[in-house]
């Protein structure tokens, strides 16, 4: 039985070969623990983490000091956001996000809710922008942190973060951005964008499951966290456990791979994604486009709307494409799509929605074939209602 064809990399990515042949020596034959410094085994660990640190830095401006490395960016940003709230809560109490952040994001701003901490969470218009306006018009002297997603796992909106930054910077707020989706796939400079905290992950851009980081700034100013995991002091005291080396390893290779290859890469995706786009609109009326215009989206994201059908329905009956209808994080949740909520997509014509992220291994035939069984599923379930 052949697997469905796998357009889903919003959710998660294989590992590149290349990834795993650069990881595979640290499982077995340079096994050591990192925070080993009496003998080669750790040293020889420990030289590998340092490479990675610094190519990491290198692919978004920062500096090797300025790279904590996590399992995930859920555990990221968990550290920057209630790290920073924790750290600096005698300076304010007031915190700003925006309602189509990731679900890590929100129930960590929620958690703070609980702890006293005062909440803004900004509106965005029907394509998923932030109005920059009402992000200054928000910030008080009582505000400690502004956290902005620099892409959306949804709808694939990419937020002007250097604007962003320059407001934060402005007001002396902290500014943090979770960067899961972006990394990889479009450039990303801390410097430039004024950002004080970045979440990175490496499933979505080709590297291992359960490795991540988190960028801190430490120059103008040097931010200080209150570390979330106790237990040795480890990662300059913001994160203790024994470091990942070989998914330490991996996130640093898929990145440098994401890096040199991004040009052609993204040019080849946006390519598909855009005559995917058109393949539908042109089979299918009733077609619609959540999120952005293709200059100010994720190259290799597509999110549409059908009108006139069921979204569990249209899942379903593409059993031999392997789509989302959002968030991997809230699968299963029968609810609305909080992001589809947030710009004014739902509704009682909304219909069905779908999440094509396309990646590295989808081929001109792919597409192609999303498009035929995408077309003749929704023309059989809208004959079907119909009748009923």
């Amino acid at each position: 039985m052949s697997r469905p064809v796998y357009l889903d990399f919003h959710a998660t990515t294989p590992v590149d070969p290349r990834v795993l042949e650069a990881m595979l020596p640290y499982f077995s034959d340079q096994f050591g623990n990192a925070a080993s410094k009496q003998h080669a085994y750790g040293w020889d660990a420990q030289k590998a983490v340092d490479a990675a640190r610094a190519s990491i830095a290198a692919t978004i401006g920062a500096s090797p000091s300025e790279i904590v490395f996590t399992s995930g960016a859920s555990e990221s940003n968990n550290l920057a956001i209630k790290g920073i709230a924790r750290a600096r809560g005698d300076r304010g109490d007031h915190i700003i996000t925006a309602a189509t952040e990731h679900k890590s994001v929100l129930d960590s701003f929620r958690c703070l809710e609980q702890e006293g901490c005062k909440v803004t969470t900004l509106a965005v218009d029907s394509q998923g922008f932030i109005d920059l306006d009402e992000l200054g018009r928000a910030i008080t002297d009582r505000t400690i942190l502004v956290s902005i997603m620099a892409a959306n796992n949804e709808i694939g909106v990419l937020q002007p973060l250097a604007e962003i930054g320059a407001i934060a910077q402005r007001r002396g707020v902290v500014f943090h951005t979770d960067a899961a989706q972006a990394a990889g796939k479009v450039p990303l400079d801390v410097q430039s964008a004024g950002v004080d905290l970045l979440s990175l992950t490496a499933h979505k851009c080709y590297g291992p499951k359960g490795a991540g980081a988190l960028y801190v700034r430490r120059r103008k100013p040097r931010l200080e966290l209150q570390c979330q995991i106790d237990g040795g002091g480890h990662e300059n005291g913001f994160r203790s456990g024994t470091l990942n080396v070989p998914g330490i390893v991996g996130l640093a290779k898929a990145l440098d791979l994401c890096r040199a290859e991004m040009p052609a890469e993204s040019a080849r995706l946006a390519g598909l994604r855009d005559r995917l786009y058109q393949g539908l609109t042109r089979n299918l009326d009733g077609v619609r486009l959540n999120g952005p215009t293709a200059e100010r989206r994720l190259p290799h994201n597509l999110h549409v709307s059908f009108d006139d059908i069921e979204g569990e329905a249209l899942l379903m009956a593409l059993g031999d494409l392997a789509v989302s209808t959002g968030s991997a994080c809230s699968s299963g949740s029968q609810a609305p799509s909080h992001v589809l909520q947030a710009i004014g997509a739902v509704g009682n014509r909304a219909g069905a929605s779908i999440r094509f992220g396309l990646g590295r291994t989808t081929t001109d035939s792919d597409i192609a074939f999303a498009i035929d069984r995408v077309t003749t599923v929704v023309r059989a379930l809208r004959t079907q209602s119909i009748r009923a």
